[in-house]
């Protein structure tokens, strides 16, 4: 059956199931509440915290590469659609999927449809290790062995339920005399939802005690706040009570980059941000960074960002100029 007629399918059988059609008219009537909730809360491109790890951000036309940092966080749009490049695997979403990310992981996003009259519009927020272990023990939610294995980032439908939660924690942000008893509620009614949902395994990445999950999470924060060092797998792996293959094969399993390539978009990263935000030039920036040869600090920079350090700078200075961009996009 081709997609033509899938839809066709569809459509008869929403009109033949009453409750079917009700669920499929609430949804939109929340996705069309939360694009008008967003869009009122920020009024120009850009990103705002109207509470503390609640984000929206709002961009007014496409953009090829966004480098940046992801955390444990549960991402929605509203309205366009975006890519989340994690190595050499692609994340595509949009107002119909949801993006749950469980690590601290450089990443590339791409804004794929926005437009002026209808710009993209996203939520995220962040998710504490601390309360998603508390909703877990209160749900009683079983402990999987199976998730050191699974990958730090994924995309999942996004289901009529937690799109409720979602909407009624945006509304709360007009009702301050609520907000402060119902936030922490439906903040856990959302995690809840993320635990019974498809994704309930990735998400006890960021709690569960037992498996390698745990020790790959060390791992990767031992390696942002050292990435300007050499990079010793061996005694890395042994710290963490864990074989050289072993470490390999879970961190990439997780991650999916190798150690090496995980250290290095995080200099390089660190190395764009320092030349934007501090002056400095490729070489000095090379040498701060970790890399013994500036050449192949050139070399590495332009494969990852697409041209040499020099010209990407000045090109992502005209951008902020323009506001199309800002540095902490970065």
């Amino acid at each position: 059956m081709n997609a033509a007629n899938k839809s066709e399918t569809s459509a008869i059988n929403l009109i033949d199931d009453p409750q079917a059609k009700r669920e499929a008219e609430r949804m939109q009537a929340n996705r069309d509440e939360l694009v008008e909730r967003i869009s009122q809360a920020i009024d120009r491109d850009g990103k705002i915290e109207p509470l503390k790890g609640l984000h929206f951000y709002r961009f007014s036309s496409p953009m090829e590469a966004c480098h940046a940092v992801s955390i444990p966080a549960f991402c929605i749009i509203a309205q366009g659609s975006k890519e989340v490049l994690l190595g050499n695997d692609r994340y595509q979403y949009d107002p119909a999927h949801y993006l749950l990310a469980t690590v601290e992981l450089p990443i590339i996003n791409h804004i794929l449809e926005a437009s002026k009259e209808q710009p993209c519009l996203s939520l995220r927020l962040d998710l504490d290790s601390t309360l998603v272990a508390s909703v877990m023990v209160e749900a009683g939610y079983p402990a999987s062995q199976s998730i050191a294995n699974v990958k730090a980032i994924d995309v999942s439908p996004l289901d009529a339920p937690l799109l409720d939660a979602v909407v009624r924690l945006v509304r709360l942000l007009d009702k301050p005399a609520e907000a402060r008893v119902l936030i922490p509620l439906v903040t856990r009614e959302i995690i809840y939802r993320l635990l019974i949902g498809e994704q309930g395994n990735r998400l006890c990445h960021i709690a569960v005690l037992g498996s390698h999950a745990p020790h790959i999470a060390r791992a990767v924060e031992r390696l942002r706040k050292d990435f300007d060092r050499p990079l010793r797998i061996e005694t890395l792996a042994r710290d963490l009570g864990m074989s050289v293959s072993g470490f390999h094969h879970h961190f990439k399993a997780v991650t999916a980059m190798s150690p090496l390539q995980f250290q290095k978009q995080l200099r390089l990263q660190e190395a764009r941000r320092l030349m934007l935000g501090q002056n400095l030039d490729a070489t000095d920036t090379a040498y701060q960074v970790g890399y013994d040869d500036a050449s192949h600090f050139n070399r590495e920079y332009k494969r990852l960002f697409g041209a040499p350090p020099i010209r990407d700078v000045e090109r992502l200075r005209e951008a902020i100029r323009e506001g199309r961009f800002s540095e902490a996009d970065t």
